[in-house]
């Protein structure tokens, strides 16, 4: 393939065919770093260089294999076989295999996944006759696993005061111990979990400086992709194998450091001219993917960033569209204002479905959006995780509710019989199940006269069933008196699950957390919605409305032409026509957890450029100013990063909107503001938001002079705080009772009673 280089423009090409020493390419977004990766090996290997010294690192497996495919069709298969190209674990444990007698470990060792990893620590625990309430399995293995990622070896950690003064702060004194005892069983079982992989990789260089140098010889050409995710341990292996040539080449984006809660170190490309002083620096700046208005506004965005390296990004595509920004007056409008955008952008533009994806910064987010894509009968998917129905959690708490309302429902019971762990075991389960088979009778008719067949469980046992049948008891006979979401808070905390789940503050255990707090948020929508529209809100038809929710009828539409749903970081690397960044407000994007440091608020910024630069014809960004929170409807600021887009570069959906001065970066000053309107000020200094002065859509309060519904009448425009604004179609009946038929702009038609729904008139 005599004209490769004709393919790549002037810095790709520059980038490609300097391949002697230490290279650091930095790679904006859709500039085109895989090609520039898979174009560089295969020059090198027409070079002349033989593909076994060369050795390219991925992180995964997909993009290796892709790369491969690639070069196969430039250089021929046979070739391309021969290089040594993957990703960190595959690589290194192909070393391993080769010097495992050097570690004493046997060539055939097994590797462990994150379930193994779990299983031999929570059989160590038990061994050690520790609460496994406080050393959660999952939660040890993150303390475990950042150690090693940080080259922190048993011995060391006991040494590290730091570590163990945060492990005796979280009452989890004994981690170290764990950590010993969960190594030495690794060891005698001829295993190694992933992180050992490295680690031992490590350890093998240190210890046997005949094998590094026999691989420093060897591997004479080192290419790493996607460098800014690469953790310290990582960062040490290619270091010292790249000693003996110095011929290695780094590819990534310092911009798109997204991933320092997996342990990934920004610093590693930051710091790598100091490493390499003689390096060469390649930017790759034209953006192949989005217009200039998107390319434009997002260098805007991370342009506030201190740490980075420059560069100026640009795009030779069209203009195109200005970033849309939606000011919703909920989560529940702002869930409605997308899907209407994308049904807009559809029929008009003639977009399918697989065009559009909604981003978030929480898995937690996308009920909201589920809701809204099932009521518009719009098939949709969740990529790289479970629909929010789907999840444990939930599907825990909702059998909770399925047993109060129905305690005949036997699959439900058996789901929550033990959770949280309360010493019914399966061996017990399975006889209360063969004694209802036998008897021809429910489970549940088993368990409440477990006193009249003594012989089957011990009196222990039978003292703990009893307790649970009580529980559900005292849950269903609040049903009459509560409403769904006072009795689910109560099922919730009563049972033990919210105890259980905030035990434990990894990033899985934050999420599920997280996930449980917006179920009760939607069930304190739905109660709230059912008082204003004066219809039952209890337990009973909340799991109603849920069923049919979670009722999956559009699997028959192909499964390729869905919208997207995911988190920003699952979005990383894909593209997509439409993107949608939703709840783009303080607290929640920039997360609440990472306001505190400069740094935190720095890779949040990374992730919010990450997000809009997936998009390639449109970015639209949205923010509620209330969400739920804690069953509670808080009001929300809109996120800084709005602020920190150049004006030129956005468009206001709401009229209304206006920007007064530029924005500022990290913490700023009180004269860097914008308006918009109905947003209220004087909720954090450096973020004021106000109404326009003249505004026609300033509201005024309702009074009782207009006859018994007030001033309220058919025509008018008022505003809801959960539905926005919309046109009071009818009034029917008489106060207390009146009811109000309003067809709200972005959610379409409501009944409402009066006298709950606060309603207020747009003048």
């Amino acid at each position: 393939m005599q004209n490769y280089l004709e393919e790549l423009n002037t810095a790709q090409q520059q980038a490609v065919v300097s391949s002697e020493g230490a290279s650091l390419v930095i790679a904006g977004a859709g500039s085109g770093k895989t090609r520039v990766l898979t174009y560089r090996i295969a020059h090198l290997l027409m070079q002349g260089v033989p593909p076994h010294r060369i050795l390219a690192l991925t992180f995964t497996n997909k993009a290796a294999k892709e790369m491969k495919l690639r070069i196969a069709t430039m250089v021929g298969n046979d070739v391309a076989q021969k290089l040594w190209m993957g990703t960190f674990h595959s690589v290194f444990a192909r070393i391993l295999r080769s010097e495992a007698d050097k570690l004493h470990y046997p060539s055939s060792f097994t590797i462990y996944d994150t379930a193994d990893s779990k299983s031999l620590i929570k059989s160590i625990i038990s061994q050690m006759k520790l609460n496994d309430k406080e050393y959660k399995p999952g939660q040890v293995l993150g303390r475990i696993s950042s150690a090693k990622n940080d080259l922190v070896t048993p011995a060391a950690y006991a040494r590290d005061q730091h570590r163990m003064m945060e492990d005796q702060a979280s009452r989890k004194g004994m981690i170290h111990e764990i950590y010993t005892r969960y190594m030495r069983q690794c060891y005698k079982f001829g295993a190694m979990d992933f992180d050992d992989l490295l680690l031992n990789t490590n350890i093998l260089f240190r210890d046997h400086p005949e094998v590094l140098q026999k691989y420093q010889n060897w591997i004479q050409y080192i290419l790493v992709d996607e460098y800014q995710d690469t953790n310290y341990s990582q960062y040490i292996i290619i270091k010292k194998l790249a000693e003996k040539h110095g011929n290695i080449c780094v590819v990534g984006d310092d911009a798109q450091s997204i991933y320092s809660f997996r342990g990934a170190k920004i610093e590693n490309i930051l710091n790598f001219r100091n490493d390499y002083p003689d390096y060469k620096l390649f930017k790759l700046e034209q953006n192949y993917r989005s217009t200039q208005n998107i390319v434009n506004a997002a260098n805007s965005i991370i342009s506030n960033n201190t740490r980075q390296i420059k560069k100026a990004v640009f795009s030779e595509k069209d203009t195109g569209n200005r970033i849309k920004i939606h000011n919703a007056y909920s989560d529940i409008e702002e869930g409605y204002i997308v899907i209407n955008d994308i049904k807009d952008k559809k029929l008009r533009q003639n977009y399918d479905y697989q065009d559009f994806a909604i981003l978030y910064r929480t898995n937690a987010q996308s009920r909201i959006f589920e809701e809204a894509l099932r009521r518009s009968n719009m098939p949709y998917k969740i990529y790289g995780g479970l629909s929010f129905y789907q999840r444990k959690e939930i599907k825990d708490l909702l059998a909770y509710c399925r047993v109060t309302v129905n305690s005949a429902d036997q699959e439900a019971l058996k789901r929550i019989i033990n959770y949280p762990t309360r010493g019914i075991g399966k061996t017990t389960l399975d006889k209360i199940e063969e004694a209802a088979n036998v008897s021809g009778k429910g489970m549940w008719e088993v368990l409440i006269s477990i006193e009249d067949t003594a012989r089957l469980v011990n009196a222990g046992t039978q003292r703990k069933l009893q307790s649970f049948v009580g529980m559900i008891n005292v849950f269903a006979a609040s049903m009459k008196q509560q409403s769904a979401y006072d009795l689910v808070m109560e099922i919730a905390t009563q049972s033990g699950m919210m105890k259980d789940l905030y035990q434990d503050r990894t990033p899985e255990a934050v999420a599920r957390q997280e996930n449980v707090q917006e179920l009760l948020n939607g069930i304190q929508e739905f109660t709230n919605n059912q008082l204003e529209q004066g219809s039952e809100n209890g337990l009973i038809n909340f799991l109603e409305e849920v069923s049919l929710l979670t009722d999956q009828d559009n699997e028959t539409e192909d499964d390729i032409n869905k919208v997207t749903l995911m988190t920003i970081h699952s979005s990383k690397g894909l593209e997509f026509k439409n993107v949608y960044v939703v709840g783009v407000e303080e607290g929640l994007f920039p997360s609440s957890m990472t306001q505190e440091s400069e740094q935190g608020v720095e890779e949040e910024r990374r992730l919010f450029y990450v997000a809009v630069t997936r998009a390639e014809d449109n970015a639209t960004i949205s923010f509620a100013r209330t969400r739920y929170k804690y069953g509670e409807s808080a009001f929300c600021r809109p996120s800084r990063f709005i602020n920190e887009i150049n004006e030129e570069f956005v468009e206001f959906a709401n009229d209304q909107v206006k920007i007064t001065d530029k924005p500022g970066r990290f913490a700023p000053k009180q004269t860097e503001r914008r308006s918009f309107s109905h947003v209220q000020a004087n909720q954090k200094p450096g973020y004021n938001f106000k109404k326009v002065e003249n505004s026609p859509e300033t509201s005024r309060p309702i009074t009782n002079s207009g006859g018994s519904h007030g001033n309220l009448k058919p025509g008018l425009t008022v505003e809801h705080i959960r539905f926005g604004r919309g046109t009071i179609i009818s009034i029917d009946g008489e106060m207390p009772n009146a009811k109000a038929t309003v067809n709200f702009e972005n959610t379409g038609l409501k009944q409402l009673l009066l006298k709950f729904a606060k309603l207020k008139i747009l003048g």
